[in-house]
C-alpha cells in the first residue's frame, strides 16, 4: 500500500513530462530528431546468425552511422594430386579430384546510429538528420579445386581400360549473405521558424528577423550485396605416352644475350604433342577427365649459332637480350629487343640454325632526321633534309607532307594547299641526304611564290624488315623573293 501511494504521487508529473515532451516547442540550440516507428526502424537490426566482429556496445555510443564490414572470401579448394603411372594390364583405381571451395563469409549489419537532439548551429539554416549504416558485403565463395592431371606411360593401348580414374573438379563455395542496412534517422519537424536577434535591447542597434529552418530525414542505410559462387574447378587433363622410357625435360623456349650467341651454341629441345579427343573412351567405364588429351608425337631438339656481318662490332651490342623459340620444324626463331633493328636471314641444316646479321641498328638511329635546308621558288622549291646518323642505305624511307601557307600581304590566315603522300619520283637521296621537290606538287601556284609564308610538317616513315616508326618534322619559313 505504501509503495502504491508513492507511486500515485509522482504519476501527475511523469504525465507532465510525457506532454511537455510531445509538443513543437524546441529549445534554440537543439533539433529534434528520432525515429518515426521505432519498431520498424529496428527490424534490420543483427538478423545474421554469425557474431558482429566489432565492439557491439559501439551500437549505443555513436552519433554517425557505422557500415557492417564485409564478409572475408572463402578459401578456394585444393587441386587433386598429380600422377605419372605406368599401365600393365593391372587394374587401377585413382582419386584425383579436386576439393570443394570455402563458402564466402555473411556481411556484417550496420550500426543503427543514435537518433537524439543534435546541437544546431544557428549560421546553418538545412538540417540533416544522420542517415542509417550500410551493410557489409557478403564474400565471394572460394573456387573449387582443379582435377589432378593423369599421365601414363604405356606399351598397349588396350592396357589403359583396367585404369579408373576420377578427377572431378571440386564444386565452387556459395556466396555470403549482405549485412543488413540500417534505418536512418528522422526530424520530429520539417519546417520552423525562429526569431533571432542582434544587438543590444533597447538600443538603435538592435534588430530581429525571422529565419526559417528546414530538417531532412537521414537516408536508410542500403543492404549489402551477396557474394558471388565461387566457380566449379576444372577436370583432370590426360597425357599418355607409347613408351616405357620417361620423357627428359624440355627447353623450348630462352633467354640470352647477344655477347652469348656469339661465343657459344645455344640448345633447344621440346616434346612435341598431338591434341586428341575422346579421353574418356580410352580409360575403364566411368572414369570422369577431360575428354581432350595429349598424345606423345616426339622430341624435338635444335641448337643456333650466330653470324655477325653488321660493319659496327658486336661488342657495341653484347648486353642486349634476344629470345630465342625452338619451332616444330626444328628451327630456332630469334627475336630481338624493340630498341634494336636488325635485318638478317636464318638457315637450318641438321638441326643447326645458322642467324646471320647483315645490320644492325639501335632505335634511336633511326628518328635522327633533320631539316637542312628550304631553297628555291616556284616550280623549284625544295626541302632538304639530313640523316645525322647516317643509316639511310639501309633504311626504307617514306614521306607525308602538309604544306600551308599565306600571302604575308593580304592579312587573311594559313590555307592548307596540300596533304598527302609525297611521290616517291619528288623525292631523291644521295647517301644521307633526301631532296624532297616542294614545288612539283599539284597545288596552286601562290602556294610556292615568293613572299608566302608557309609551314611545313613532314612526317617520315622508316622502316627496316617488320619494325617501323615515324619521326615530325616542322618547318615554318618564308619563300625567299626573286632578287
Amino acid at each position: 500500500m505504501i509503495k502504491l501511494k508513492s507511486i500515485t504521487t509522482k504519476l501527475p508529473l511523469i504525465l507532465t513530462f510525457c506532454l511537455l515532451s510531445t509538443t513543437n516547442i524546441l529549445p534554440t540550440t537543439a533539433v529534434e530528431i528520432c525515429e518515426i516507428n521505432p519498431k520498424k526502424a529496428n527490424y534490420q537490426i543483427a538478423n545474421h546468425d554469425h557474431k558482429n566482429r566489432r565492439d557491439r556496445n559501439r551500437r549505443y555510443d555513436h552519433q554517425y552511422e557505422i557500415d557492417g564490414e564485409d564478409g572475408r572470401t572463402g578459401r578456394n579448394g585444393r587441386d587433386g594430386q598429380n600422377q605419372t603411372i605406368t599401365a600393365n594390364g593391372s587394374p587401377i583405381n585413382l582419386e584425383l579430384s579436386g576439393t570443394n571451395g570455402e563458402d564466402g563469409e555473411d556481411g556484417e549489419n550496420a550500426f543503427r546510429p543514435r537518433c537524439r537532439s543534435k546541437k544546431r548551429d544557428n549560421s546553418r539554416s538545412t538540417i540533416r538528420a544522420t542517415k542509417g549504416g550500410d551493410g557489409g558485403k557478403g564474400g565471394k565463395g572460394g573456387k573449387g579445386g582443379n582435377g589432378g592431371s593423369l599421365t601414363i606411360y604405356y606399351s598397349s593401348i588396350a592396357d589403359l581400360q583396367k585404369i579408373f580414374v576420377r578427377a572431378n573438379g571440386g564444386e565452387g563455395g556459395r556466396g555470403g549473405r549482405g549485412g543488413k542496412g540500417t534505418r536512418g534517422c528522422n526530424c520530429r519537424r520539417s519546417r520552423w521558424e525562429e526569431k533571432i536577434c542582434q544587438g543590444t535591447p533597447g538600443k538603435p542597434n538592435y534588430k530581429c528577423k525571422k529565419k526559417v529552418y528546414r530538417c531532412y530525414d537521414g537516408r536508410d542505410g542500403r543492404d549489402g550485396g551477396d557474394g558471388s559462387d565461387g566457380k566449379r574447378g576444372s577436370l583432370g587433363t590426360l597425357s599418355i605416352i607409347n613408351s616405357q622410357e620417361p620423357l627428359r625435360n624440355d627447353r623450348p623456349k630462352t633467354t640470352t644475350t647477344i655477347s652469348q650467341l656469339s661465343t657459344q651454341k645455344i640448345n633447344l629441345s621440346k616434346n612435341k604433342w598431338y591434341i586428341r579427343q575422346g579421353a574418356t573412351a580410352l580409360l575403364a567405364p566411368g572414369s570422369i577427365i577431360t575428354d581432350q588429351y595429349r598424345e606423345f608425337d616426339r622430341r624435338l631438339e635444335g641448337s643456333l649459332q650466330l653470324n655477325w656481318q653488321e660493319k659496327k662490332p658486336l661488342s657495341n651490342f653484347a648486353n642486349q637480350k634476344v629470345t630465342l623459340t625452338l619451332s616444330d620444324n626444328e628451327q630456332i626463331d630469334i627475336n630481338f629487343p624493340e630498341n634494336l633493328w636488325v635485318d638478317g636471314n636464318a638457315q637450318l641444316q641438321n638441326q643447326l640454325t645458322t642467324y646471320t646479321v647483315n645490320y644492325a641498328i639501335p632505335k634511336q638511329d633511326v628518328t635522327k632526321l633533320k631539316v637542312a635546308e628550304f631553297t628555291g621558288t616556284g616550280k623549284n622549291l625544295n626541302l632538304k633534309i639530313v640523316d645525322l646518323a647516317r643509316r639511310s642505305d639501309l633504311i626504307n624511307t617514306k614521306f607525308k607532307v602538309k604544306y600551308r601557307g599565306r600571302d604575308s600581304f593580304d592579312g587573311f590566315g594559313y590555307q592548307t594547299f596540300y596533304e598527302g603522300t609525297m611521290p616517291d619520283s619528288l623525292v631523291t637521296r644521295n647517301y644521307n641526304r633526301f631532296t624532297l621537290d616542294l614545288g612539283k606538287l599539284q597545288m596552286s601556284s601562290k602556294a610556292i611564290r615568293s613572299g608566302t609564308e608557309v609551314e611545313i610538317e613532314v612526317i617520315a616513315i622508316r622502316s627496316l624488315g617488320e619494325r617501323s616508326t615515324q619521326q615530325t618534322l616542322r618547318l615554318k619559313s618564308t619563300i625567299p623573293r626573286n632578287r
